[in-house]
């Protein structure tokens, strides 16, 4: 009985075993049999799924600072998020340039805001690879403020800083890692104004006119501002004229002019052909191969980002 088993199994390997020759030329035979054969394919090897912005950070092992920096300012649920971000990430050597007590003093709890707008302003909104970067002049970032982007030489900076490696993909976006910390503006639009030293007489009159404290507000505000060159231009007197107590009234008209509210970078005041001021009138805006011109002033410098708005620089004094 049990020689008779192991012929009958022998002949069913060997059965098994010719079905599944082909002659060429002929087709193969179809075999009939009561027994059910089941091929489980092996599955197929998936790569390791990919971690988040946070995780690969803490993975990396040269973000401590920053991933530490991420906790204390209660980011670590937004940068877990769906996304996508791109993250410009500073290394622990980029941190270590600050000067000496600097990380300390943001990790402390009453400095989170600060720390906040630091790292917010190192994150942009989407997936931007490095082969879209090297196109463009600047970014806006999760802070609010944009950051300058430069290609020079094989070379990409960051606001200054240097992009040493991209593309790190993560689940929810992408990293690049640059040599420095990048900081966002933190000085409001008067203050920056003053900072400049080419614009005087624009202070001057903001003074005069009573509007310091609206353009040290929250705003957004976005302002052409005319340097001194640029008020120097009016007939002589006009200025000195304006800056009279009894004259208050048409230098408020004539400053407004020169602000727009919200915030109007570069990149959007060449797509529009007019915009309308705190003034309550409309300013015309041309753009052209030779530049922008509002009013007939011409812009010559664009994007001094400030911590309530933007400054753009004309070459006159715009009237309404």
């Amino acid at each position: 009985m049990k020689k008779l088993i192991v012929l009958t199994a022998m002949a069913m390997i060997a059965s098994t075993a010719n079905a599944g020759k082909k002659c060429k030329g002929s087709k193969p035979r179809r075999q009939q049999s009561h027994v059910t054969y089941i091929t489980t394919a092996r599955p197929a090897a998936h790569p390791a799924a990919k971690a988040d912005i946070v995780d690969t950070a803490i993975g990396a092992g040269s973000f401590k600072t920053l991933v530490a920096a991420v906790q204390a300012a209660g980011l670590v649920d937004t940068l877990k998020g769906a996304g996508p971000f791109t993250v410009f990430a500073p290394t622990d050597a980029a941190f270590a340039k600050l000067p000496k007590g600097t990380v300390e003093s943001l990790l402390k709890p009453e400095n989170k805001a600060k720390l906040q707008a630091i790292l917010t302003y190192h994150v942009v909104a989407g997936e931007v690879k490095a082969a879209d970067i090297v196109k463009l002049t600047g970014a806006k970032t999760v802070q609010g403020q944009q950051v300058d982007i430069k290609v020079a030489g094989g070379k990409v900076t960051v606001d200054g800083a240097n992009v040493v490696k991209t593309d790190i993909e993560t689940s929810n976006g992408v990293i690049h890692v640059i040599d420095s910390v990048i900081l966002p503006a933190d000085k409001d639009i008067v203050d920056t104004a003053v900072g400049a030293g080419s614009f005087n007489t624009l202070v001057a009159a903001v003074k005069a006119a009573g509007l310091v404290d609206t353009l040290k507000g929250e705003g957004p505000f976005t302002v052409f501002a005319p340097t001194d060159d640029a008020f120097a231009k009016l007939p002589e007197g006009t200025v000195a004229n304006l800056l009279k107590p009894e004259n208050k009234d048409q230098l408020v008209s004539i400053l407004t002019y020169h602000v727009v509210a919200g915030k109007v970078l570069a990149s959007d005041v060449v797509k529009i052909s007019s915009a309308k001021t705190v003034n309550g009138k409309s300013a015309s805006i041309k753009a052209s191969n030779a530049g922008v011109m509002i009013d007939g002033a011409n812009v010559v410098a664009t994007d001094i980002e400030t911590s309530n708005g933007v400054i753009h620089v004309i070459d006159s004094v715009i009237l309404p």
